[in-house]
């Protein structure tokens, strides 16, 4: 039987834990990942927390689906089973730029519960925080700022998220916001106070550099 080249895989070791690279930089770093439909809102929140967290000081890193979907996962299609290899993907990335003590801010549609459920189990307890971007399919449709859901419904983009191929909400995210209701900037209010009541052992150190 044949070796297969995974099975000769040896990720380097290193001497540097995660946990020492973040207390060097006086925070414990994490994952905030956003998920929704498109058009919910959260391109928007993630920018500006990527925004407000580097005007306070914090090693941020922002993960877009789109911008993924021109690079690393520019080889995949929209079926299931390349959704699922894209969230794969990102998931791997994210848990490596928070091992490097760094705060992840992933912005991606990531459809299905299972996904989010293994991306989940990369990270230790308190170190992955979903927040799900909401809002009624009327409104995200009708907002439609890259004219998505038009080309669905005309057939030019199938397997299309809310269309054709489903979106499973969160079963118990960190938080859920509803964007038909709330302003950008109350959204924004609602994710710091959030990420806030981590305690100590999970986001102290990030949350004192929030609120300092």
């Amino acid at each position: 039987m044949e070796t297969s080249y995974n099975e000769t895989v040896v990720p380097a070791a290193t001497k540097i834990a995660g946990s020492s690279r973040a207390s060097m930089k006086q925070r414990r770093p994490l994952v905030i990942w956003f998920t929704g439909m498109s058009g919910a809102g959260k391109s928007t929140l993630a920018s500006m927390l990527e925004k407000e967290l580097q005007a306070r000081g914090l090693r941020t890193f922002l993960l877009d689906g789109d911008h993924l979907r021109r690079g690393l996962n520019n080889d995949l299609d929209f079926s299931d089973a390349s959704r699922h290899e894209s969230i794969r993907r990102a998931a791997e990335v994210a848990r490596l730029i928070v091992d490097a003590g760094i705060v992840v801010i992933a912005s991606l549609i990531s459809p299905f519960q299972a996904d989010r459920d293994a991306a989940r189990a990369l990270f230790t307890s308190g170190q992955f925080f979903e927040v799900h971007v909401d809002a009624p399919f009327e409104i995200v449709e009708a907002r439609d700022v890259k004219g998505l859901y038009k080309k669905a419904r005309e057939g030019l983009l199938p397997k299309f998220t809310g269309i054709d191929s489903p979106y499973e909400p969160p079963i118990e995210p960190e938080l859920r916001l509803n964007t038909a209701e709330l302003t950008p900037q109350e959204g924004l209010q609602r994710i710091l106070l959030a990420v806030d009541s981590l305690g100590a052992d999970a986001g102290e150190a990030l949350t004192h550099r929030l609120y300092a």
